[in-house]
């Protein structure tokens, strides 16, 4: 009996690999590997199909979140909103600009709770930065009037959401920047490190490609102080192969988790909800078990792979200790934690491998 693994990536390759090979060497005989036409290209395509006036690609998904908050002048004394139970790549976002995370509960869908939001504005608080967590979507509508009420801009971490939306609207067109990641295991997934902003604002799209780049607009004339962040252009034409079967592959994974959500029936487990008026592209499907342990023992006993998205929350890890949290400061974010389990959900995933996670599943 073959290993399932908690994601493959070799399946999505095989799927469409005459064009992933046609396009790389296409790429390879022009000549040109640094900031070219594939690169311009994949920002004007992706733009179009999230909705977004701008794209602009960068190295990966964490540069694109601290040079998000670089170009709006966040920095030391300012305050971020934030998740607590995100990847630790989105609070670094806020760190490396010297601002200061101020930590959000999630609700009942693993997103930031909105109710909670107002009550932690002070001053000093400058931005929200909300997470699309496992491919669903935060309560956008509420987190948008607060930031009109307040002036605040607002940032999505939409490093696990591409083509979610709330009430029809795509992720990454709510705020003054969307942050996406294309690390491979993405739903839009390069073939090594990958990144991009999207933006409706001229200037920060601008700004953006200034700070990309050594902060320079014309070749050894520098601005500031810049980055080398670069979206490379073999990754965008691969990520360009790509984007053209992205809504068939959502599907696909909305398919995939339809399928669990109906076959899983085990009252030792809590099932992911998704929330009226989202659309969820279901990045990870992920289950809740107060004995998980067990569990995840149990599942590689029958040669089930599965993963902890994720085990240490940022407030408890060594990285931010400085900040003065201890065990019980986010109860819900901790809790969280320590019961969540992603399970096995990749494109190309046969219904034979489905039917036996989800027979294990039921008779644990």
């Amino acid at each position: 009996m073959e290993f399932i693994q908690p994601n493959r990536l070799d399946r999505g390759f095989y799927k469409y690999q005459n064009e992933f090979e046609d396009k790389a060497l296409e790429v390879l005989r022009s000549g040109w590997y640094v900031l070219g036409k594939e690169v311009s290209s994949f920002e004007e395509e992706f733009a179009a199909w999230v909705g977004s006036r701008y794209c602009v690609g960068v190295g990966n998904g964490l540069d694109a979140l601290w040079m998000a908050f670089r170009v709006l002048g966040i920095g030391p004394g300012d305050e971020v909103l934030v998740q607590g139970n995100t990847y630790i790549a989105s609070v670094m976002g806020i760190t490396i600009n010297g601002a200061t995370p101020i930590f959000v509960e999630p609700d009942e869908y693993y997103q930031i709770d909105t109710k909670k939001l107002e009550a932690l504005i002070t001053p000093r608080t400058k931005a929200i930065l909300v997470v699309h967590l496992y491919g669903h979507n935060a309560k956008m509508d509420d987190v948008v009037n607060l930031c009109h009420k307040y002036n605040l801009h607002l940032v999505e971490d939409c490093a696990q959401s591409h083509g979610s939306a709330f009430k029809g609207r795509k992720s990454g067109t709510f705020g003054d920047i969307g942050c996406f990641s294309f690390y491979p295991s993405k739903n839009l997934g390069a073939f090594g490190d990958g990144g991009a902003i999207t933006t409706d604002d001229e200037q920060i799209a601008q700004d953006m490609k200034v700070l990309r780049n050594y902060g320079s607009e014309k070749r050894y004339y520098n601005k500031i102080v810049g980055a080398n962040s670069r979206l490379d252009e073999i990754q965008a034409g691969l990520l360009r192969v790509k984007l053209r079967h992205l809504d068939e592959l959502c599907e696909e994974r909305r398919e995939l988790a339809d399928y669990y959500s109906s076959h899983i029936q085990n009252e030792k487990l809590i099932l992911p909800q998704e929330r009226e008026d989202t659309h969820s592209i279901w990045h990870q499907y992920v289950v809740r078990c107060h004995e998980r342990d067990a569990l995840i023992s149990y599942l590689n006993e029958r040669l089930i792979g599965t993963i902890i998205h994720y085990p240490i929350p940022p407030h408890l890890s060594e990285a931010y200790q400085y900040l003065g949290y201890g065990p019980g400061s986010f109860p819900i974010t901790e809790q969280c934690a320590n019961e969540v389990l992603s399970i096995p959900m990749y494109n190309g995933m046969t219904r034979e491998e489905q039917k036996r996670v989800v027979d294990a599943l039921n008779a644990f």
